[in-house]
């Protein structure tokens, strides 16, 4: 990627500090509003398995919200490192923070671990994505 896409193309230094803040607290809400209700675990009545707490479509809007999110930060130019960052970062630590008030067994830390390097990797993939495909856009 030439350095041409990271050069002056971004807002300035406020415009990026206000909007990763945003980032941040649309990345809370976005859990709060998906997956911060929902503390509880659903028993299979015919195995006996317990799973949950959160069920597949929660998940799914969580992470369109949050990709959303992220595409919509990057499209107002904000810095793609700063971004995915912050989004990661806020979710992660939320995420954590919950998990490791009910939790009694001690794995939320490899939860925290498994969400933190899947979030990074994610929004990393999806913002080279993006300004590649920006770039390609712009060169036309």
């Amino acid at each position: 990627m030439s350095s041409a896409v990271f050069s002056s193309r971004y807002r300035s230094y406020s415009w990026q500090v206000v909007g990763v803040v945003a980032v941040a607290g649309l990345s809370l809400l976005a859990w709060f509003a998906w997956l911060g209700w929902d503390q509880e675990y659903h028993v299979d009545p015919s195995t006996g398995v317990a799973s949950g707490p959160y069920e597949v479509w929660q998940v799914a809007g969580c992470a369109l919200s949050l990709l959303v999110l992220l595409l919509g930060a990057l499209m107002l130019r904000l810095s793609p490192v700063s971004t995915s960052a912050a989004l990661t970062l806020a979710f992660t630590a939320v995420w954590t923070v919950d998990a490791a008030s009910s939790e009694t067994t001690g794995l939320y830390g490899v939860g925290t671990l498994m969400l933190l390097v899947g979030l990074a990797s994610a929004t990393a993939v999806v913002s080279v994505a993006f300004l590649h495909l920006r770039a390609a856009a712009r060169s036309r």
